[in-house]
């Protein structure tokens, strides 16, 4: 298949473009580069352009004769989402929308679309399966959230067929080393205690020491990015041959605390991870761990790289050698 990956200069679609190539599907990079980096799009051609051109993107879906999408371009920080939600709305729903109006004038049926566990918010029974509430408590969530409902309602008037992943935390970097994890500002738990590792920061924060977990710091479900890219391949195949339109968790159905991250951090690095203990922040519940064995059943997914040693490993090997500009 020829496939458009939105976001594949970004951190997970830039795996995923590795993963379709290394199936033999052939990727096309879609991203204005405000997040993503040209460095990263080594998998496909890459159109340097932005969603909102409601114009040219069903030109480009005719032109390049695309049979599905990979939809990962989305603003995603949660913090940022509630300062500025205008921006979050724009670009996660508007501009999702214009993906979709350009998907149904060109013909192009299929899509897998980068959602998130945000759409939850706070867990009322963990692990989490697909059928929980959905009551996000930021607009980051909500956004996510309001596409997952549009794909349905898109799906039942125009045939569109989707798959949404529901990620937990994603993590790590490619086995590989060709790729991996570089925000700005960077707000993900590993590399930033990475980071702290290598002295590039003074510490790592620990929001909150009294939550009820065993070591009273929160605990959350991390997923390899590598893991990550081969769902959406198994979920774009899924589509293909015929599957039902549906939301997925990805996850592994495990947590770690903060603390048991920060010290396989320092086991793995050898180094030693200056940390410092602050308040909760709003709105972190004590626990996120997915229910994922739907996507086992649907997709014959399953974790292969998951193992917290190895999570950190990989993201050691890419922070460690220079995490920018590779």
């Amino acid at each position: 298949m020829r496939v458009l990956v939105t976001g594949g200069a970004g951190y997970i679609g830039s795996h995923a473009a590795k993963a379709l190539a290394k199936a033999g599907h052939e990727p096309l990079v879609l991203d204005n580069l405000t997040a993503g980096h040209r460095w990263a799009v080594k998998w496909g051609r890459l159109f340097d352009w932005d969603l909102a051109d409601a114009v040219k993107l069903p030109q480009l879906l005719e032109k390049e004769q695309v049979d599905a999408v990979l939809h990962f371009a989305a603003s995603l920080l949660v913090g940022e989402s509630v300062q500025k939600p205008r921006k979050y709305y724009w670009n996660n729903v508007v501009n999702t929308l214009h993906l979709l109006d350009a998907m149904l004038e060109a013909g192009v049926q299929r899509i897998v679309f980068s959602s998130s566990a945000a759409t939850y918010g706070n867990p009322q029974k963990v692990p989490i399966p697909e059928d929980h509430p959905k009551e996000p408590v930021n607009p980051y969530g909500e956004t996510k959230l309001a596409m997952e409902r549009a794909l349905q309602w898109y799906g039942n008037a125009y045939g569109l067929k989707w798959v949404a992943l529901r990620y937990f935390n994603a993590a790590g970097a490619d086995p590989d080393g060709e790729l991996g994890e570089s925000h700005d500002p960077e707000e993900h738990l590993i590399p930033l205690t990475l980071r702290a590792a290598l002295g590039q920061r003074p510490h790592v924060e620990i929001y909150g020491t009294d939550y009820p977990t065993p070591d009273g710091t929160a605990v959350r479900d991390y997923i390899h990015v590598t893991d990550l890219a081969d769902a959406h391949v198994r979920a774009l195949e899924y589509l293909a041959n015929g599957g039902i339109s549906r939301a997925l968790n990805l996850g592994t159905g495990r947590g770690y605390s903060v603390r048991e991250v920060i010290n396989a951090a320092g086991k793995i690095s050898s180094h030693p991870v200056p940390f410092r203990e602050g308040p909760r922040r709003a709105g972190d519940p004590p626990v996120l761990v997915a229910d994922a064995r739907l996507a086992g059943t649907a997709l014959g997914w399953k974790p292969q790289h998951s193992e917290l040693e190895t999570i950190i490993r990989d993201a050691w090997n890419w922070h460690s050698k220079g995490d920018r500009e590779k």
